[in-house]
């Protein structure tokens, strides 16, 4: 389906051939060339791009491709983009690209087909698509002018790329209004239609107010005083260290407290907002938290998997938590929690350490993650178990020794019942009990 369009695809290829050979465009045929693509082809021409033989460069490579995708606010809102407007795209054996604030592409999108046929003008994820390095198209030139553009087929500025046409949307910081990057759709003939850029326009301003939904659920706002001391603050935020992470510099130490004690899944608090976590991200949280300094993306892997998987793998579980937590909690490079973190299992660890054995025991409510056999995950739940069951043997103290037995983690412990019978007073009725319990698990065990 077309709509109208305020060029014509003859005469603009035969403008572009006179351009090429040299002509200004002042003694070009009125009316003949829009001017947002005559402004921006005069642009690629003093940027010394070559019609001829453009290559983009690819100025993200693979190995730091995915960290950097990871790291970037728009992969909060990729799902949302891909969902509204990649899957469409594809059913129109189209592209979706999203890019980066420089024109890097991050994402491209679409049937294998058409993907491959787009990798021979280098339109693939890590390249960059701005017009100093690819000339006139419409991911780069919405980036230059801010604006939403479509550029169709011989508006192109490189040869090679005329085959296609794109139409292509700003996405902006909902804090600062900075361009975070572009949204785009690239196709055939089409896509320059005024359908195609209400779509993409419609899915920019979606993301950006899932942006801002994002933050306004994260606590991430700024002081009211940002109004009225003319952005004092606001330039602070932009200049602070956690905005490289692209956190928010005003709740940069968020607090998190995690729970997983005795539960298969754990439980994140963050401020006021509560997420309880699948299994895997639980395991990923409960890791972090006990590597403060952070890990690399194979050391997470090492102490998560059991077996060898594929880093997409985890970076994706990375990506989902990310989204769960907030992009000020998880942090990379290396991948670590950024905030104040407490936890349920450092506090009785923090406990036995003062020499509090009761309150170590009051507030140990089981086995860490006891599902989980994650290998960092088993390391941390068998070293509090050993160092907690060490203090309780060596205490002398019945009471805490018969809580640790009736606990369904404890009722198998021979060692501490045998413990517990030597330590209980003669008459106290719970001798009975505790003697045949040692009874019963030595002739189990003996089995």
């Amino acid at each position: 389906m077309t709509g109208p369009r305020d060029f014509d695809v003859a005469n603009t290829s035969r403008v572009h051939e006179q351009f090429l050979s040299g002509r200004p465009l002042a003694e070009l045929a009125p009316g003949s060339l829009r001017s947002v693509v005559a402004d921006s082809w005069l642009r690629s021409a003093a940027a010394g791009v070559d019609a001829d033989s453009v290559a983009p460069p690819i100025t993200l490579e693979r190995s730091s491709l995915a960290d950097y995708r990871d790291e970037h606010p728009l992969s909060r809102v990729f799902p949302l983009l891909y969902d509204v407007l990649g899957r469409a795209a594809e059913d129109c054996d189209s592209l979706m690209a999203v890019a980066d604030e420089q024109g890097q592409l991050l994402w491209v999108c679409g049937q294998p087909g058409v993907l491959r046929r787009a990798e021979e003008i280098l339109f693939v994820e890590g390249a960059r698509w701005d017009e100093d390095h690819a000339g006139t198209n419409a991911p780069g030139t919405a980036l230059r002018l801010d604006a939403p553009v479509t550029i169709h087929a011989s508006e192109h500025f490189a040869r090679s790329v005329q085959p296609w046409s794109c139409a292509a949307a700003p996405i902006h910081d909902p804090v600062t209004s900075a361009i975070l990057g572009i949204v785009d759709v690239t196709g055939g003939p089409d896509m320059a239609t005024v359908q195609t850029i209400a779509m993409v326009r419609a899915a920019a301003r979606m993301a950006e107010s899932e942006l801002a939904r994002i933050n306004a659920v994260e606590g991430m706002r700024l002081d009211p005083r940002t109004i009225s001391d003319g952005g004092a603050q606001l330039a602070s935020y932009r200049r602070s260290p956690s905005y490289a992470n692209h956190a928010d510099g005003f709740a940069r130490r968020s607090a998190v407290r995690l729970e997983a004690l005795g539960r298969p899944d754990c439980v994140a608090t963050i401020g006021s907002r509560s997420v309880r976590l699948s299994p895997r991200h639980s395991e990923i949280a409960v890791i972090l938290s006990c590597n403060p300094d952070g890990l690399t993306g194979d050391q997470l892997a090492i102490e998560l998997y059991p077996a060898d998987v594929t880093s997409s793998t985890l970076r994706a579980e990375l990506v989902r938590l990310r989204g769960l937590l907030g992009q000020q909690v998880l942090g990379s490079r290396p991948y670590r929690l950024t905030g104040d973190v407490d936890s349920d299992w450092s506090a009785v660890a923090g406990h036995l350490a003062a020499g509090n054995l009761t309150e170590a025991l009051r507030m140990y409510r089981g086995p860490l993650l006891p599902q989980s056999d994650a290998p960092g995950v088993v390391a941390h739940r068998e070293e509090l178990e050993r160092r907690l069951r060490a203090a309780l043997l060596a205490s002398d103290r019945a009471e805490l020794m018969v809580a640790w037995t009736r606990a369904r983690w404890g009722a198998q412990d021979l060692d501490m019942w045998r413990r517990q019978l030597q330590v209980l007073p003669l008459g106290s009725p719970l001798r009975p009990l505790a003697a045949a319990e040692v009874a019963r698990l030595d002739a189990e065990y003996r089995r």
